[in-house]
């Protein structure tokens, strides 16, 4: 079973979202997203200021077995990128929802959010 955090927002292309105090929100890929890629060994991110549409491709994750294209789950603005994932994209598959953080986007509409998945309906959309 994999870890799915109650607190965040999921997208059923395995992101996750997570609201920040300060109106920007964190973005990252699940535990099942890095479990099924396997070991990864390099992260394409975009730049800061960078303008997302929801449901666009935003980055590429590549793994020993595939390179897989990954989505924002809102559309916005990026505020930052992880840039330690330059150097450790394995930190992606130790700690996908911590150290592993993709990047922070500030929400075209936070209200978006709402319209993600919770983590009961991620759970069973990779049941």
């Amino acid at each position: 079973m994999s870890n799915i955090p109650s607190d965040l927002r999921y997208a059923k292309s395995h992101e996750w979202l997570k609201p920040e105090g300060d109106g920007t929100v964190t973005i990252g890929i699940t535990d099942y997203a890095q479990n099924s890629l396997g070991d990864i060994t390099f992260v394409q991110l975009p730049k800061v200021g960078a303008v997302l549409k929801g449901g666009e491709t935003f980055g590429v994750i590549e793994s020993v077995k595939a390179a897989s294209d990954v989505y924002a789950p809102v559309a916005g603005t990026v505020v930052a990128v992880n840039a330690a994932l330059d150097h450790a994209p394995e930190t992606l598959n130790s700690s996908p929802y911590e150290g592993g953080w993709l990047m922070k986007v500030k929400p075209a509409n936070p209200a978006d959010a709402a319209q993600l998945l919770d983590a009961a309906a991620y759970g069973a959309v990779i049941a």
